[in-house]
């Protein structure tokens, strides 16, 4: 997933699809440890997919932050 992609989502768009996300991280973990999983390049993609999606939620969060100070 593009980061421009990301940004183009709203605010319970990001939540959900972090949740989303998450999820399918914690089923592809339990699919690397029990030996099911064939791509483990797979769980590095949504690592970075995660943090993609959380860097920003953060960044709105600091726009808002920066936008109240003035």
């Amino acid at each position: 997933m593009k980061i421009d992609e990301i940004r183009k989502f709203s605010d319970e768009e990001l939540k959900t699809k972090i949740f989303d996300t998450k999820k399918e991280y914690m089923e592809m973990r339990f699919q690397l440890i029990s030996g099911q999983l064939t791509d483990t390049s797979k769980v590095k993609k949504i690592r970075h997919d995660i943090a993609r999606l959380e860097t920003v939620i953060q960044e709105r969060e600091n726009k808002v932050n920066l936008e109240g100070e003035k």
